[in-house]
């Protein structure tokens, strides 16, 4: 019971911690979803594969996903 309430805390911690990081942000938008962002993720510089968007660019070139 002990390592079930404190996983459930540890997990509640980490949605109230998402959720202050929403609030706080402009328009409650992430930054960077793109896997392309990530240098770690995309070592060779590929586009985007859900909005082809490059690394070096900002934007996502989805228009749906701009609108969100």
């Amino acid at each position: 019971m002990k390592l079930f309430l404190i996983t459930f805390g540890l997990i509640a911690l980490a949605f109230a911690g998402i959720a202050i990081k929403i609030l706080v942000k402009k328009n409650g938008e992430f930054a960077g979803t793109c896997a392309s962002q990530s240098p770690f993720l995309n070592k060779e510089n590929e586009p985007c594969g859900f909005c082809g968007k490059l690394p070096e660019e900002q934007d996502c070139k989805n228009p749906e996903m701009a609108k969100s």
